[in-house]
C-alpha cells in the first residue's frame, strides 16, 4: 500500500482534497444572530419530529397485541 503513496501524482491529489476540505471552514462570526426563542423552538420542533412517532408507537402497542396476524 505504501508505494501507492510514492507516486507524486497521488500526493499532489491528496494534498488539493485536503486543501480544498480545508477551504470551506469559515472563522467569521454569523451575519445575523440566533435568538434563544427561535434556538428553543428549532429544538422543539426537532424534538416533536423525532419524538411523535416514537410516542405513537408505544400508546398503540396494546391495539396491536390485541389484533389477529395477517393471514398470507
Amino acid at each position: 500500500m505504501s508505494f501507492i503513496f510514492k507516486r507524486p501524482s497521488l500526493t499532489r491529489l491528496l494534498k488539493t482534497q485536503q486543501q480544498n476540505q480545508r477551504s470551506t471552514i469559515c472563522s467569521k462570526p454569523p451575519k445575523e444572530k440566533i435568538g434563544p426563542v427561535q434556538s428553543v423552538f428549532a429544538l422543539c420542533v426537532f424534538a416533536v419530529t423525532l419524538l411523535a412517532p416514537a410516542g405513537w408507537i408505544l400508546r398503540h402497542i396494546p391495539d396491536y397485541r390485541q389484533r389477529s396476524p395477517p393471514h398470507p
